[in-house]
């Protein structure tokens, strides 16, 4: 990736916040935009910011010192045009990351006129921001953005290749994602911006979602609180950790010009069932579970699963952090915060 300053939508969320932290202890200077939207307590999103910006210059002393944060919605069109041309007029632009979204598949189907604004309105305006920068050709800064494994649907075939069809998503989230890859190819066919889309499969990790099921478990597991089990304990998700999805998040922005336009799957090609995550979770704390069972979720897909061939041969993406090994390190992060 090119010198210069570099936008990262989201920065104090989850996988913002280390992106951010890797990209301070690189030697960038970085821009972070968040809206702090209440989907989860937004204390927890700056405590994110706090950690990664210490974390950053733990690594390379000073580091903090580049980073600069601007709260407000994306899908604000001229707030995102103005930041954007803000931040190209005092140096050039790297690149943009751009994280921010609603997340969650359940909350979309109480509510997805708001993920339709949050994750595809926010997006059209800011490829749109970015496309209003003085720059042409091979010197256009690369537009990364986060999509999702749940666009597959309830695909039959896996793992799933970012070749099959992803027409039927089961969400308004899904559907949300499906949309913002379709608006990324425009914006390339029309601008010949270079744009990757990136298809995150379940990342886990410290600074991990309170909600999402592995911080939630863990708490509830080291507190003796009762943990929810839907369905049988059979379905199965491809749990990436937060470090190697940073790691394919950068080498995408420096492949991406090659190709003008690619989505790529992040994930760990190793499907974990739910049951056995939850004794995962029980040998990284020492306690056992108490569960409850309920029906599967509307809107929960049966498995997800990663083909990683695109990635390992055009990214170099190799996730090197094991399931057990990860749990345990997202364990020994939140045990001093509980």
């Amino acid at each position: 990736m090119r010198d210069g300053v570099v936008i990262v939508t989201g920065a104090a969320g989850f996988i913002g916040s280390h992106l951010v932290e890797r990209l301070l202890a690189m030697g960038h200077p970085v821009v972070g935009v968040d809206n702090f939207d209440p989907f989860y307590d937004p204390a927890l999103k700056r405590a994110n910011i706090a950690d990664a910006l210490a974390a950053a210059d733990a690594r390379a002393p000073g580091s903090a010192a580049r980073f600069t944060l601007h709260e407000f919605d994306l899908a604000d069109a001229r707030a995102t045009d103005a930041l954007v041309r803000h931040v190209a007029a005092t140096a050039p632009i790297a690149a943009i990351f751009h994280l921010a979204a609603k997340a969650g598949v359940r909350p979309s189907i109480a509510d997805p006129v708001a993920y339709a604004s949050a994750n595809v309105v926010a997006t059209a305006a800011l490829l749109d921001a970015a496309n209003r920068i003085p720059t042409h050709g091979s010197d256009r800064f690369p537009v990364v953005v986060a999509s999702s494994s749940s666009v597959y649907g309830n695909a039959p075939n896996a793992p799933f290749r970012e070749d099959h069809d992803v027409s039927h998503p089961i969400s308004p989230y899904a559907a949300s994602k499906r949309a913002c890859e379709l608006i990324g190819h425009t914006h390339w066919h029309l601008t010949r911006q270079p744009v990757a889309m990136l298809r995150f499969f379940t990342v886990y990790g410290p600074r991990q979602r309170p909600d999402l099921a592995i911080a939630a478990f863990l708490r509830k597991v080291a507190t003796r609180q009762p943990i929810t089990v839907f369905g049988d304990g059979s379905m199965t998700r491809d749990f990436t950790f937060v470090s190697d999805t940073v790691d394919g998040i950068l080498a995408s922005a420096r492949a991406v010009p090659a190709h003008g336009f690619r989505i790529w799957n992040l994930g760990h090609d190793h499907p974990v069932r739910l049951d056995a995550m939850v004794r995962a979770v029980e040998r990284a704390v020492g306690v056992d579970a108490i569960i409850q069972r309920l029906p599967d979720q509307p809107g929960d897909v049966r498995q997800t699963w990663a083909d990683l061939s695109r990635s390992r041969s055009e990214l170099g993406y190799a996730p090197r952090v094991g399931f057990e090994e990860g749990v345990e390190a997202q364990w020994e992060w939140l045990k001093p915060r509980l």
